[in-house]
């Protein structure tokens, strides 16, 4: 056990030791496609409809704003502008939570009756004293007259578990009931009920394993589930993040006929027992794409740009159905 523990410890420096949001500067040249300030890591999509604006939010950055999560906005999903951070300071809690915490990983936005609610990891390069926090505001844009984050405290933690409460995803099930995928290598994905309308963890509730590679480091993380015609999808994240041109990271795909699961690739194989259905890989000069959530039928995520010597940035892809199964158009 010391042993599998130094070595998940040693492959978590690896891949999460570069996921560190950038400045606001960007390049002069934009690549092709979208345009404005598009450096993203672990993007949250909220697509805007009947022409409202679009947001994302994204892993901080510990220079700017105390780490906070970052906030971006665009018209049209094309062209982005910087919106600022949630929060100029972190809550005092999640630095006695989480002793060295500095920026905040991996959000996700889930709106409920009229409510939003920003899920975001609280953690350290290769350790799974972590944390999922929350909270909840009326609107999205720093622009609004009415917009204030309210604090709302801790979901979960992984504090002496086995698991790493990191990278929440949040879907509500037939029957409305909210359900928080989460997890990174260690004992891969997990899954917990919730409750309507704190949105925090339901009483008695504990999680329960939806995916696994089943052989080390158990390279696996950024669960995010979409209902979809009737069954559930769990896309996730695979491989080695945030090391540039040389990511090996990729998005997968399985589906489940209850939220629970269990969920199965497109051969059939349990993810349980490593299986997954490749949707996004490196392609052209574009790099381990990953971190994914989805709003519409956007598919978003970070990927590393040859054209940028490396560099993260945001990507967008259309997703298409066939045979019950999705695929990205990805540029």
């Amino acid at each position: 056990m010391v042993r599998l523990a130094a070595v998940l410890a040693v492959v978590v420096v690896l891949v999460l030791g570069g996921c560190v949001a950038p400045p606001r500067a960007a390049p002069e040249d934009k690549p092709a496609g979208l345009t404005g300030d598009f450096f993203t890591h672990d993007p949250a999509l909220v697509k805007g409809e009947a022409g409202e604006p679009w947001f994302i939010y994204s892993t901080g950055n510990g220079q700017v704003a105390d780490g906070n999560i970052q906030v971006r906005r665009s018209n049209d999903g094309v062209d982005w502008e910087y919106a600022g951070e949630v929060w100029q300071e972190k809550p005092a809690w999640l630095t006695a939570a989480v002793p060295g915490v500095d920026n905040l990983w991996a959000p996700e936005l889930y709106e409920h009756d009229g409510t939003w609610y920003l899920y975001y990891s609280a953690s350290r390069f290769g350790k799974n004293l972590s944390v999922i926090a929350l909270a909840t505001n009326s609107t999205l844009d720093p622009g609004d007259p009415s917009y204030e984050w309210v604090d709302r405290g801790q979901v979960i933690s992984s504090k002496g578990e086995r698991f790493n409460a990191i990278d929440p995803g949040v879907a509500e099930d037939e029957n409305g009931t909210p359900w928080m995928s989460f997890g990174s290598f260690w004992t891969g994905l997990q899954l917990v009920e919730l409750e309507w309308p704190t949105g925090l963890r339901a009483d008695a509730a504990e999680p329960m394993a939806i995916a696994d590679r089943k052989a080390l480091p158990n390279a696996i993380e950024a669960p995010y589930i979409l209902p979809h015609g009737g069954k559930y999808y769990l896309f996730f994240s695979r491989d080695f993040c945030c090391q540039g041109l040389d990511s090996t990271y990729n998005i997968a795909v399985g589906r489940a006929d209850t939220i629970t699961g269990p969920y199965v690739d497109a051969e059939g194989r349990e993810l349980l027992d490593g299986g997954g259905t490749p949707l996004l890989a490196s392609d052209s000069g574009r790099v381990g794409p990953g971190g994914q959530s989805v709003s519409g039928n956007t598919l978003a995520f970070h990927y590393y740009a040859e054209e940028l010597d490396g560099a993260f940035r945001l990507g967008l892809a259309d997703l298409e159905w066939k045979d019950g199964w999705p695929a990205a158009r990805w540029g």
